[in-house]
C-alpha cells in the first residue's frame, strides 16, 4: 500500500511544501532533511503525483512531435516503429509524448504555441529537409530539440542522430558493380529530404569511382511505398535495355520491386538483383536464415529510443554540449543478389 504527499508529510511531522521541495532537490532544504524525507518515502512506499511533480518542477514531463498533415510520415508505417522506440524510453523516464498533426502552414505557429504554453519540454524533429527552417526557429525559441537526421554534414550547433546514408548506398552500389552489374536502377525516397539526397550522392559516387555512366531513366524519387517500387520496377523491366540490378531506399519499395520481378517470371538474385535499406521493422522482417534481401540494416525503433534518450538528457541537463551520432548500417547478404548474367 502506498501513501500520498499529505500522508507522508503527516508521518514526518513537517509541511507538505518542505517534503515536496526535499523530494525535488531544492537547494534551500538541508541535506539532513532531504535524507530523512527520502528514507521515510521509501519506507512508506510513497508514490508521487505526476501532476504535483510537474507543478513543483515547472516541467511538463512531455516531449513533442509536430507532423504536417500532408507529410509523408503520416502514410509511412516506419514512423510507427520510431514512435514505439521513443515511447519506450519516455515511459521508463516518466515522460509522456504529445503528437500534433497540423496543416503545414501552421507548423511554425504550433512550435511557438507549444513553447509559450509549456506543454512540452522539448521536441524531436523528423525528416529534415535540404532547406529546413525548423532548426533556426527552435534555436530562436530556446526549446530543447533533437533532430532525427541532420540538415547539413557540418551541423554542430544542435543534437542529432543520423545513419551514414551516403556511405551505405556507396557500399551496396560497389557490391553490385563487383558482381558485374553496370545498369543499376535507383528507387530513392523524396529527394527534398537530406537522407535521400545523401543516398543518391553515395549511389552516384560509387558509379563515378568505377567509371560507370548513370542512365537518368533508371533513377526515381518518390514516397517510399510498395506500389511505388512495383510501378517503377515494371516500367524499367519494359525498357529495351532494362537494369540488371536496382537499389531501393526502403524495404517497402523493395517489396514492390520484388513483386514486379516475380510477375515478370524473373528470379531475383539470378535474373535481376535487388538491394535495399532495411529499417528492421517490427511488422516486416528480413531476418531469415538467408534473408530475402541483401540490405544495409539499421533499426529505426532503436533510433527512436536513442533520440528520446538524447532529448531527455538535454532537457534535464540544459548546459551540456550538443551530441552528434552518425551510425553505420550493417551490410547483410541475402538471396536477392547475384552475379550479372552477362557483361554490358
Amino acid at each position: 500500500m502506498s501513501v500520498n504527499l499529505k500522508q507522508l508529510a503527516q508521518a514526518l511531522g513537517i509541511s507538505q511544501t518542505t517534503v515536496s521541495r526535499a523530494l525535488n532537490g531544492f537547494p534551500e532544504v538541508s541535506e539532513k532533511t532531504r535524507h530523512k524525507v527520502r528514507a521515510m518515502a521509501q519506507q512508506l512506499n510513497y508514490v508521487p503525483s505526476q501532476h504535483a511533480t510537474k507543478l513543483a518542477t515547472g516541467k511538463s514531463k512531455t516531449i513533442g512531435h509536430v507532423i504536417p498533415q500532408s507529410d509523408h510520415l503520416m502514410i509511412n508505417p516506419l514512423f510507427s516503429d520510431f514512435l514505439a522506440g521513443a515511447g519506450e524510453t519516455c515511459s521508463r523516464a516518466g515522460y509522456d509524448m504529445l503528437m500534433s498533426v497540423v496543416p503545414r502552414e501552421q507548423e511554425e505557429q504550433t512550435y511557438r504555441n507549444l513553447f509559450a504554453s509549456k506543454r512540452v519540454d522539448g521536441v524531436i524533429v523528423h525528416a529534415p529537409l535540404v532547406k529546413d527552417d525548423r532548426v533556426t526557429l527552435l534555436q530562436q525559441l530556446s526549446i530543447p530539440f533533437v533532430v532525427h537526421g541532420r540538415c547539413a554534414d557540418d551541423d554542430t550547433s544542435y543534437t542529432w542522430l543520423d545513419v551514414n546514408n551516403r556511405r551505405s548506398f556507396e557500399r551496396v552500389t560497389h557490391l553490385l558493380i563487383d558482381l558485374g552489374h553496370h545498369r543499376i536502377g535507383l528507387l530513392n525516397g523524396l529527394e527534398n529530404m537530406t537522407f535521400a539526397q545523401r543516398r543518391r550522392t553515395g549511389f552516384l559516387q560509387a558509379l563515378s569511382e568505377r567509371k560507370i555512366e548513370m542512365d537518368q531513366g533508371l533513377m526515381f524519387a518518390q514516397d517510399m511505398t510498395e506500389p511505388y517500387g512495383y510501378n517503377r520496377m515494371r516500367e524499367m523491366l519494359e525498357l529495351p535495355s532494362p537494369p540488371t540490378a536496382v537499389v531501393c531506399a526502403s524495404i517497402l519499395p523493395a517489396m514492390g520491386a520484388l513483386r514486379a520481378v516475380q510477375e515478370a517470371r524473373l528470379e531475383p538474385g539470378k535474373d535481376i538483383s535487388i538491394v535495399t535499406h532495411d529499417d528492421v521493422l517490427s511488422f516486416l522482417t528480413n531476418n531469415r536464415d538467408v534473408p530475402i534481401f541483401t540490405a544495409v540494416r539499421s533499426s529505426i525503433k532503436t533510433a527512436g529510443m536513442r533520440c528520446a534518450e538524447l532529448l531527455i538528457n538535454e532537457i534535464e541537463n540544459p548546459h551540456t554540449d550538443p551530441v552528434h551520432e552518425l551510425w553505420e548500417a550493417e551490410l547483410v547478404l541475402g538471396a536477392s543478389t547475384g552475379p550479372a548474367l552477362s557483361a554490358d
